[in-house]
């Protein structure tokens, strides 16, 4: 047995069954222990970006890491954007990025770099591998600290003769340390602040994002008046029907200030008191007025549902009406094409336990109006920002859930970023309709360049523009094995989009707006 497969049997004994890769010559070993040891899915990815979006999405529906396989520091970098995004969803990966040999380093060859440099940006476990008898000891506790609360972004660095090396036998899994539950004295604390009289609101994430923690939400806003709400961006949110539809924190800063002015406390579960993406001239950074109190009833670390429901206890909420939204939709096709009524038929169409990566972007509003009041499903974000996830973090979902069906929502310009997304649907034969938003700009940077005070003339316009040539969405995954349609109209759009949301495997489907 050597190092690699050492490695492999570890992984797959501690859970990680799943690696989405895109090796070169420093992982063969690891690659030829794929055939060695039964049991491990290895899923290609054509660039690194994508590879590394399928394990934050597979991740965040897993509720385990899956392993990425990297080649060296610049397949690392290449694929740091969506680790960005898992680090900032607290999605858990375990990375597995090859390096030279551990001789060879010396001689400062052509791909040489300071892998754990690059890696320390994403990840809150980084480890060098320094022998085959140890490595499957450091792959353990690889998972071990990707499972760490909140879960996290682990990477250990094989070299390659670590991987080829003699080995001696798998590693045990480690013990994970449950949330930290969450003090009486806290959740006393926070019950007393919400029935104090003063104007108050509570900002759920992580994991009070699924359905008790939203509950226990909408009891607490029925019984004591606060408002309840959660960040812009999440990792996973239940969302449709028989779910309390939460209010998110706006994306523009004067939004924020003007959705929080009155707030005099905030109650923070799970996540931090919310910020402006940018700095504008002019307009504030912080969200809150000046003089609000910041109360913590869980960190990220901890436990939320359980301090949820204790508090709802507490200030004897659990009587009160959670205020469940009702499957409401509209199917009509009337009317002009707009991302309104798209949102409307995305709504009608989409099936109970479905999954929606979203990255709609400026053209994503009317489709979160819309889903509020659909059938149940999981809503999954751009938590860190970084464009180029929603085709990936589908494909992981895809992979994690194959029951459910994935329907992807994507403006045009950021879904360039990963199309090579589109060759492992078609490979891997994913349940993933993903629905283009051609608007053919990359439209928020035209509303962006106006915000901080910038005046465009041609060259400006002409770098936020997606046209000349147009891009075809068609073309572009029919080359890549995916079928789809180009749509002009509601009812062909309503047509297409219920034909993907009744058959199984991937579908594209191209509006023009």
């Amino acid at each position: 047995m050597n190092g690699a497969e050492s490695m492999v049997r570890t992984l797959l004994g501690s859970g990680v069954d799943v690696c989405f890769a895109n090796p070169g010559t420093s992982e063969m070993h690891f690659v030829a222990a794929l055939d060695q040891v039964p049991g491990m899915r290895a899923v290609l990815g054509l660039f690194e970006g994508v590879v590394t979006g399928m394990a934050d999405g597979y991740g965040r529906m897993a509720g385990k890491p899956a392993a990425t396989l990297l080649h060296l520091g610049p397949g690392l970098g290449n694929g740091l954007a969506n680790l960005h995004n898992a680090r900032r969803a607290n999605t858990p990966v375990v990375n597995v990025v090859g390096d030279h040999a551990t001789y060879h380093g010396r001689y400062d060859a052509p791909l040489a770099s300071d892998i754990a440099g690059v890696a320390r940006n994403v990840s809150g476990w980084v480890h060098t591998a320094t022998s085959a008898r140890s490595v499957a000891a450091d792959a353990a506790r690889a998972v071990q600290a990707a499972m760490q609360a909140p879960h996290q972004v682990a990477t250990l660095i094989l070299p390659a003769d670590v991987a080829w090396g003699e080995a001696e036998r798998p590693a045990p899994p480690l013990p994970v340390a449950e949330p930290t539950p969450v003090t009486d004295d806290t959740i006393a604390a926070v019950a007393t602040a919400l029935t104090n009289g003063r104007r108050t609101a509570v900002l759920l994430g992580g994991a009070a994002l699924g359905p008790e923690g939203l509950d226990a939400g909408g009891r607490i806003a029925a019984a004591t008046g606060a408002m309840v709400l959660c960040d812009t961006f999440t990792a996973r949110l239940a969302r449709g029907a028989g779910r309390y539809p939460v209010a998110r924190i706006p994306y523009f800063a004067e939004q924020i200030v003007d959705l929080l002015k009155d707030v005099e406390q905030l109650v923070l579960v799970g996540t931090k008191p919310p910020v402006a993406f940018f700095a504008y001239p002019g307009k504030p950074s912080v969200g809150l007025p000046d003089g609000a109190e910041v109360l913590v009833l869980s960190h990220p670390h901890d436990e939320p549902v359980a301090a949820l429901q204790a508090v709802v206890e507490r200030v004897g909420a659990n009587a009160a009406d959670p205020g469940r939204a009702t499957h409401t939709v509209d199917g009509s096709t009337d009317g002009r094409l707009d991302q309104f009524s798209i949102g409307r038929l995305i709504a009608a169409h989409l099936p109970e336990g479905a999954i929606v990566s979203d990255e709609a972007a400026t053209s994503g509003l009317g489709a979160q109006l819309s889903l509020a009041t659909a059938a149940p499903h999981d809503h999954l974000s751009l938590t860190g920002g970084s464009i180029g996830q929603g085709l990936p973090v589908a494909n992981g979902a895809a992979v994690a859930c194959p029951d459910r069906k994935v329907v992807c929502l994507h403006g045009d310009g950021g879904a360039m970023y990963t199309l090579q997304a589109l060759w492992t649907q078609a490979r891997e034969q994913l349940d993933v309709t993903t629905v283009i938003f051609a608007n053919r700009s990359y439209a928020i940077l035209n509303i962006e360049l106006a915000r901080v005070g910038a005046v465009g003339g041609a060259t400006a316009n002409s770098m936020l523009d997606l046209g000349n040539p147009n891009l075809d969405w068609v073309h572009l995954a029919n080359g890549m094995g995916v079928e789809a349609v180009r749509v002009e109209t509601l009812p062909a759009f309503a047509d297409a989009y219920s034909s993907a949301m009744r058959t199984k495997g991937p579908r594209l489907i191209e509006v023009v707006l």
